[in-house]
């Protein structure tokens, strides 16, 4: 995480009028970033998404930003209206940079959705309407939708919750890949198994920062003791680490 910093918190403390959901957090997301934000509900996880879009500002501490940083956002996908009436061609155009104020779009526009559904593997879902999609295609089209804008870093929610196994990797791949063209990518999960495990950099979240580094360093029963408000054991699997089930933790929804 040596890269010149895209976006650097220095103390930050956060809240919506009651408690801080966020106090003292420093974090820096490096140009070349690929990090998981991981904690129970509740620790702020979302709170420092929006911080780092954004959309809210810090109570105290500073948030600063790279000089004309892009940034995009892809939201749960439980959060999503599955039946509102666009096909995929339609929603990700929707995310178009144009100030424009007529409401159809230009060919470049056209062409530029081409190409990105054509990247991401999806060209032929075009004019499918979104609740057609597969959990695998959903989150396609939405990294599709904020990649039009040519972000720098890209910022996700949850991005996979509620898919099966196949997704869960189908996604990961998406995502390494991104990095590696060079988009810094940083995500919340709960899934320590089955996404933060692959993870190159994680950050265990609750109001503070427990911890922060590889998961063989993060994912570790000290740290998820903090994080997680429970004891969890931790046992190795093929060089990663493995959260097992015990006691509370299936209720954390952190179980292989």
């Amino acid at each position: 995480m040596t890269a010149t910093p895209l976006v650097s918190l220095s103390n930050v403390t956060f809240g919506y009028g009651g408690a801080p959901v966020l106090r003292d957090v420093d974090h820096v997301v490096a140009a070349n970033a690929f990090t998981g934000i991981v904690g129970p509900s509740g620790s702020g996880k979302t709170s420092l998404l929006r911080l780092l879009l954004g959309t809210e500002k810090p109570q105290h501490g500073t948030v600063t930003r790279a000089s004309g940083l892009a940034v995009s956002y892809v939201p749960q996908l439980e959060t999503v209206n599955w039946n509102f009436p666009v096909t995929v061609g339609e929603c990700v155009l929707m995310a178009r940079r144009t100030r424009r104020l007529l409401p159809w779009a230009t060919q470049e526009e056209k062409a530029e959705v081409a190409d990105v559904l054509e990247r991401l593997g999806i060209a032929e879902l075009r004019s499918r309407h979104i609740r057609e999609l597969s959990g695998g295609q959903q989150q396609r089209m939405f990294i599709a939708r904020a990649l039009l804008r040519r972000p720098q870093l890209l910022l996700m929610d949850e991005p996979t919750s509620g898919v099966d196994v196949a997704t869960r990797h189908e996604v990961l791949h998406l995502l390494d890949e991104l990095n590696q063209g060079g988009l810094a990518i940083l995500l919340t999960t709960h899934d320590l198994n089955g996404m933060a495990a692959h993870l190159p950099h994680l950050v265990a979240l609750n109001t503070r920062v427990i911890a922060s580094g590889s998961p063989q360093g993060v994912i570790v029963p000290d740290v998820l003791e903090r994080t997680f408000g429970a004891r969890m054991e931790v046992l190795q699997h093929l060089g990663m680490p493995v959260v097992v089930d015990i006691g509370s933790v299936g209720q954390l929804g952190v179980a292989g």
